[in-house]
């Protein structure tokens, strides 16, 4: 198994001090975060290596996706809200991530290099289909 981007300390550094408990959870969830990451990036810790990867951004990556899960309420197992209301006086949670999941935000896979700056492409004018792009591009290469 390689290893985790990030420790139990890297994690404590950017939020919080974590219990003992806490930071068994954390290392083994830091572990499945970087997994994660490498099944999304194949070749990341090459680009460690080579020097074209930060190595502080997976690290980084990887405890933001560990905080997220370890925010959630872990004695209430796929409760997405929770009020409490006492006299005249209420309090309404929703949680964010109520399952603990470990996931990629947007901003997280822009960070990692995953998304390019195109979303989509639009033709303007003629509609144009892969089969005519594809033609016209082999016809000009061929010329």
């Amino acid at each position: 198994m390689a290893t985790s981007f990030a420790e139990a300390s890297d994690l404590a550094a950017r939020w919080r001090t974590l219990s003992t408990a806490e930071s068994a959870r954390a290392d083994v969830l830091l572990g499945d975060a970087s997994a994660i990451i490498r099944s999304m990036l194949p070749g990341i810790d090459a680009d460690i290596d080579a020097g074209t990867m930060d190595p502080d951004v997976p690290k980084a990556v990887a405890c933001s996706m560990v905080k997220r899960a370890m925010q959630g309420p872990t004695d209430l197992d796929g409760v997405t809200q929770q009020q409490q209301t006492a006299g005249p006086f209420s309090q309404g949670v929703t949680f964010s991530n109520p399952s603990g999941d470990l996931f990629l935000t947007k901003n997280e896979k822009q960070r990692l290099g995953l998304m390019s700056g195109i979303s989509s492409v639009k033709f303007v004018g003629e509609r144009y289909s892969m089969i005519d792009l594809l033609a016209s591009s082999e016809s000009s290469s061929s010329s």
